[in-house]
């Protein structure tokens, strides 16, 4: 690891028992203020074991920073600097909102986990679009995707979602439809086929001419086999870059924590299994003709290495930070490079789907 990176898990691993005594969400906000200030990232980890062809684009390395972490755009310039190989913001709407009322964001210490039920919490496109627009002047040296979803109460979330593509796609290396957050009332509902069929549709019609991005679709991980069919089957007739597997869950396995009954989308360590078992489920369903990037209780080399194998090109992680520090992406990289040299891999993206 860096230096850089090293200095940062150090001074976190300090600092940790005082944030960790703070409340969730004002302790992220901390984090972001402290971050901030930081010099733009000039350069990312990588190697010729761990760069990453995927949708068009180049990724230093597969491991990239989930949404939700730096929603405004506020902190990606830095980000590279601990490791990751991509970066996604948002969940960025077409108007500010405040998101639902706190508490929203509850640290489960016991079972490695955190629940969340923020609502797309952000400043806006508009906002966001200008610090992204100077970020570019700027450079970055990883690729960006930006996260759109729709006010809660908006009257026409379809119409929000082309807003939403006008706005950002030019800015945005690709973009990612959020249609799996279990915090904005029935915003779930826009993974059934039909809806998802027009949804994307006014995506594609809200695209920059002849400057198309490539779209990801992040679905949630409580889907039944006749949902994960019909949206590979969207996915392939629609021609979307990639899917994304998978948001929080709204299922509640065995849990330790005082927090546990807490409403909203439980993500980290008890999210692992069902995630991997969905990256499984959409790599056989489309017979590996779906590109794939999973998320969701990622918080080790290994269990990175096991979604690979599995079917996704990429991973992101968000929650493990909470408890392994910044340097948690970098050590992951690291961790991809040792494990597609052991298994005999050229490179990490040879792996992609060879579980199967």
């Amino acid at each position: 690891m860096s230096l850089f990176t090293s200095a940062a898990d150090a001074a976190y691993a300090l600092v940790r028992p005082i944030v960790h005594a703070t409340d969730g969400e004002a302790a992220h906000n901390l984090t972001l203020n402290a971050l901030q200030p930081l010099p733009r990232a000039r350069a990312a980890l990588t190697s010729p074991v761990l760069a990453t062809e995927f949708a068009g684009l180049h990724f230093p390395n597969p491991v990239g920073l989930a949404p939700g972490f730096d929603k405004d755009a506020r902190v990606a310039h830095a980000m590279p600097h601990f490791g990751f190989g991509f970066v996604e913001v948002g969940t960025l709407t077409p108007l500010p909102q405040d998101g639902n009322p706190r508490p929203r964001l509850f640290r489960l210490v016991e079972d490695g986990a955190v629940i969340n039920r923020m609502g797309f919490n952000n400043g806006g496109q508009a906002k966001a679009a200008e610090r992204i627009a100077c970020l570019r002047r700027h450079g970055l040296p990883v690729p960006l995707g930006i996260n759109i979803g729709a006010n809660k109460d908006s009257a026409d979330r379809i119409a929000d979602y082309a807003k939403g593509t006008a706005a950002m796609a030019p800015l945005a290396d690709y973009l990612t439809v959020n249609i799996s957050s279990p915090n904005t009332p029935g915003l779930r509902a826009l993974q059934d086929k039909g809806a998802l069929e027009a949804l994307l549709d006014g995506v594609a019609a809200a695209q920059p001419v002849g400057a198309a991005k490539p779209v990801f679709l992040k679905v949630a991980p409580d889907l039944e086999p006749a949902d994960i069919d019909n949206i590979v089957a969207v996915a392939i007739d629609k021609g979307l870059a990639a899917v994304i597997v998978s948001n929080t869950t709204i299922t509640r396995p065995a849990l330790a924590s005082r927090h546990a009954a807490e409403a909203g989308g439980l993500s980290g360590a008890p999210l692992a299994d069902l995630a991997l078992q969905r990256v499984r489920d959409f790599h056989v369903a489309s017979g590996g003709k779906v590109p794939l990037v999973a998320a969701g209780g990622i918080a080790s080399a290994d269990q990175a290495w096991e979604r690979i194998c599995a079917g996704a090109s990429l991973v992101q992680i968000y929650s493990a930070m909470v408890y392994a520090g910044p340097g948690l992406a970098a050590r992951i990289a690291h961790g991809l490079e040792r494990l597609a040299v052991r298994d005999g891999f050229a490179r990490v993206g040879d792996a992609v789907g060879s579980a199967h």
